[in-house]
C-alpha cells in the first residue's frame, strides 16, 4: 500500500493544528538540540520553563562552552535525568574544539557525540538542516503501529516502520514530516482514547478500520517498580551541616547530598545509619532526633528516605570525596536530588 497521501494529510493537518511552542519554527540547531535533549522522557509543559530559562542565561552554544558544570546543573535542577546535562556539556565542548563551534550536519559526526542517539540526531538534523532522517520516538512508533496494523515491535516490524518513513520523508520538508508525526501522536493518536474522529490518517489506519486502535501496539504489562528505603544523616557542626558530592558516573551524577545509606530489610534506620557511618567514614555520630521520612519516585524505582539530625563527634568527619560544610543560606549554591529537598522541607535546618 502506498502511504504518501496518508502522510500528506498528516503534514497538512500539522500546518493547521501544531501547538505554539517556543522551539517551534526555530532554525538554530543549538536551540533545537537543547529542546530535544530536555524533552527526553520529559513532558513538554515541564520542559518549556527550563528551555526559556536556559536560553536566557545561555543564548548560544558558545555561551555554554564557557560555563562550568555546576552552573549548568543548578539551572537544570528539578528537570531530572541529570545525565542529559552532563552529556550535553561534554558534547558542546567537543563541538567547540573539533567542529569550530558548529553543530555538525553529518549524521555520523553528530551521533558520535555524548548523549546523541538515533532519535535526537534525526530530529535535529531534519529540523535544522533539512536532512531526510526519520525521527522515531514513542509517539511516532505508536502512530505507525496503528496505521500499519503492527502489534509487536519485532526487528522485522521496526525495519518495516523505518522503511515506510524513509521512503516518504523524501517527499516533504523533513523537519515538518517528523514533527507532524510527533504532534499527531501527542494530540490525536494518544495511547488511550485516541481522537480518531479528528485524525487526518484515519482512512488509511488499520487500527481504526478494525475498530480497535487501542490494540495497536500491544501494551506490555508493566512490572511493579521496586522500592528501597534509605536513611540520611544531617550531620551538624555548629550552624553548618555536612554535604558531599556524588560521583560523575551513575545515578544523579555530580549532585550534592547528605550522607545516605540503604536500610536492610527488618533493620531500624538508626542502626543502618550507624553502620553506614562506620563503614564509609570510619567514625560515628550522635543521633539527636528524627526529622521524618519522605517518598520519592524515580523512573524505575521508588524510595523512602528517613532523615535524622546528628552531631559530629570530636571533629572526626572527613569527606572521602568532594565535600563541604554549609549553612542554610548556602543551599542556593548547590544542586541536590529532589528527595533531599523534600527532607530539607521538613525542618528549618537548625538543630
Amino acid at each position: 500500500m502506498q502511504y504518501n497521501s496518508c502522510f500528506r494529510n498528516i503534514v497538512l493537518w500539522y500546518g493547521r493544528n501544531q501547538r505554539d511552542l517556543p522551539f517551534r519554527g526555530v532554525k538554530d540547531p543549538y536551540k533545537i538540540w537543547l529542546s530535544e535533549t530536555m524533552l527526553q522522557q520529559t513532558q513538554v509543559k515541564s520542559a518549556i520553563p527550563y528551555y526559556n530559562k536556559w536560553l536566557k542565561r545561555f543564548p548560544s552554544l558558545k555561551d555554554v562552552s564557557k560555563a562550568n558544570l555546576e552552573e549548568l546543573l543548578k539551572l537544570w535542577e528539578g528537570l531530572g535525568y541529570y545525565r542529559r546535562v552532563h552529556n550535553f556539556f561534554k558534547a558542546v565542548k567537543i563541538i567547540t574544539k573539533v567542529h569550530n563551534g558548529i553543530i555538525p550536519k553529518n549524521y555520523n559526526s553528530f551521533i558520535s557525540l555524548p548523549g546523541v542517539g538515533e532519535y535526537t540526531a534525526a530530529a535535529v538534523l531534519s529540523i535544522a538542516y533539512k536532512k531526510p532522517y526519520p525521527a522515531i520516538d514513542v509517539n511516532v512508533k505508536r502512530v505507525l503501529a496503528r496505521i500499519l496494523g503492527i502489534k509487536h515491535f519485532t526487528v522485522f516490524n521496526k525495519r518495516r516502520i523505518f522503511k515506510v518513513l524513509k521512503k516518504n520523508i523524501q517527499l516533504f520538508h523533513p523537519g515538518s514530516f517528523n514533527q507532524s508525526l510527533m504532534e499527531l501522536g501527542a494530540l490525536i493518536c494518544k495511547p488511550k482514547q485516541p481522537v480518531c474522529c479528528k485524525c487526518p490518517a484515519s482512512s488509511y489506519c488499520k487500527g481504526f478500520n478494525l475498530d480497535k486502535p487501542e490494540d495497536y501496539p500491544a501494551i506490555k504489562k508493566r512490572s511493579k517498580k521496586p522500592h528501597h528505603s534509605f536513611v540520611s544523616a544531617l550531620i551538624w557542626r555548629e550552624e553548618k551541616f555536612y554535604i558531599q558530592k556524588r560521583n560523575n558516573v551513575g545515578m544523579l551524577p555530580g549532585l550534592w547530598e547528605t550522607p545516605s545509606f540503604e536500610i536492610k530489610e527488618g533493620e531500624k534506620p538508626e542502626i543502618s545509619l550507624r553502620k553506614g557511618m562506620r563503614k564509609n567514614f570510619g567514625t560515628s555520630v550522635k543521633i539527636i532526633n528524627r526529622i521524618g521520612a519522605v517518598q520519592h519516585a524515580y523512573s524505575h524505582f521508588s524510595i523512602t528516605l528517613h532523615g535524622f539530625n546528628c552531631l559530629e563527634l570530636n571533629s572526626q568527619i572527613k569527606g572521602a570525596r568532594d565535600f563541604d560544610w554549609i549553612s542554610k543560606i548556602d543551599l542556593i549554591n548547590f544542586t541536590f536530588p529532589r528527595a533531599n529537598y523534600k527532607l530539607f522541607s521538613l525542618i528549618d535546618l537548625k538543630v
